[in-house]
């Protein structure tokens, strides 16, 4: 959708749903009031998985705020692969850089599964949080959550193995995505093996290794679809590598 509105196709949930968001997200962080406010904005649709949102270079700069749904972020490196830079889900803003400072987008987003958003233009978005000073603070505070988990994730990484990186990026995701199942936690998006790679800087053939050392140890499990947590004080102890 190089250039062009989004689609508004797919499928979409239904209307009479009521969603739930975790406070770590911008909706979940908003009292109701304001959440209804913001939610009221721009078009409601529902778009396929598997669908391109935003396209790295683009000068598009409309906003997509996720109801419901998981999108992942991609970046083109040097080398000509696709390496993946971020998972955002329902609750959070997407593409709200372009939006402030004009530039092209950062990044390529693609749906990971249905997803439902509310789109939102440039010029209707920055006059509502020029109207909205608190909610402008919370988009704020958003992006600079999500610049601190960037620099943490590069910081975090250094001098470590590679199964000790993937039991961080597990247990990250876990904490921000995951959701409580009994003992456990679920993550509920499908990432592949070689985006795990990329996320711990792994080959392919380690982050295979890893998980079945995880599996084996009664760590996580893995189903279609989802990584079970089953045991996070032991993935908290791989992953800041104690015995």
């Amino acid at each position: 959708m190089s250039g062009t509105a989004p689609y508004r196709g797919g499928s979409e949930r239904p209307a009479s749903r009521e969603w739930t968001w975790p406070r770590s997200s911008l909706l979940g962080s908003l009292a109701p009031s304001a959440r209804g406010r913001l939610l009221a904005l721009g078009t409601r649709v529902g778009y396929e998985a598997g669908r391109v949102l935003m396209r790295e270079g683009d000068a598009t700069a409309f906003v997509l705020l996720l109801v419901d749904g998981v999108v992942k972020a991609t970046g083109r490196t040097r080398d000509g692969r696709d390496a993946l830079l971020a998972v955002r889900m329902g609750g959070e803003l997407v593409g709200e850089l372009a939006a402030v400072d004009g530039k092209p987008r950062s990044a390529t987003v693609t749906t990971c599964g249905i997803v439902t958003a509310r789109v939102l233009d440039r010029k209707g978005f920055l006059a509502f949080l020029d109207r909205e000073p608190a909610i402008a603070h919370a988009v704020n505070a958003s992006i600079v959550a999500k610049l601190r988990a960037a620099n943490s994730y590069r910081v975090d990484f250094t001098g470590c193995d590679a199964p000790t990186r993937l039991a961080r990026v597990l247990y990250q995701v876990a904490l921000s995505h995951g959701e409580h199942s009994g003992d456990g936690i679920v993550i509920r998006w499908p990432i592949t093996q070689p985006e795990l790679g990329t996320l711990s800087g792994a080959a392919e053939p380690t982050v295979q290794k890893a998980l079945r050392r995880l599996r084996e140890a009664g760590v996580i499990s893995t189903g279609y679809r989802a990584i079970k947590v089953e045991d996070l004080a032991r993935l908290n102890a791989i992953a800041n590598d104690q015995p």
